[in-house]
């Protein structure tokens, strides 16, 4: 007896596998962000808060609300904005390795990198302005106090 499909049905039969490994290194990739992310956030938050006491200081000295958080803010994201930089390099470099085990996706797919990207620079930017806004927020004398 014939058995008879669809060229569609054939296809999708014989890329089963390759779909599901795919979709699960998409999974990952997505999960390793998020953990990523949380991380990043975690020590930034960390870092700004144990700045509580200088925030103190150069308030009671008379700095204004404003420069504080914007000093804050810049010198967090400086070391994240290095980490990307160093990453996305890393990760353009890589992917002539893996070229050949993509199927439908290029190998420096901006969506995916910029995507991230964002998203990492995004976490920083939060993660150094809730905890500098909340530090900046204290009154001088209660943050020398601090600690």
């Amino acid at each position: 007896m014939l058995d008879t499909a669809t060229l569609e049905d054939y296809f999708n039969t014989n890329v089963r596998r390759e779909r599901l490994i795919a979709y699960l290194a998409g999974f990952f990739g997505a999960l390793a962000l998020g953990l990523a992310s949380v991380g990043l956030y975690g020590v930034m938050a960390y870092a700004v808060t144990r700045r509580t006491r200088e925030v103190g200081i150069r308030m009671a000295l008379g700095a204004q609300r404003a420069d504080v958080m914007r000093m804050i803010v810049i010198d967090s994201l400086a070391p994240v904005i290095t980490g990307v930089a160093v990453g996305l390099a890393t990760a353009l470099t890589l992917t002539r390795l893996l070229a050949s085990m993509l199927y439908g996706v290029a190998p420096h797919d901006p969506v995916s990198v910029m995507g991230a990207t964002a998203v990492m620079l995004v976490v920083a930017l939060l993660a150094a302005v809730f905890p500098a806004r909340r530090a900046s927020s204290v009154e001088p004398m209660e943050a020398l106090h601090y600690e």
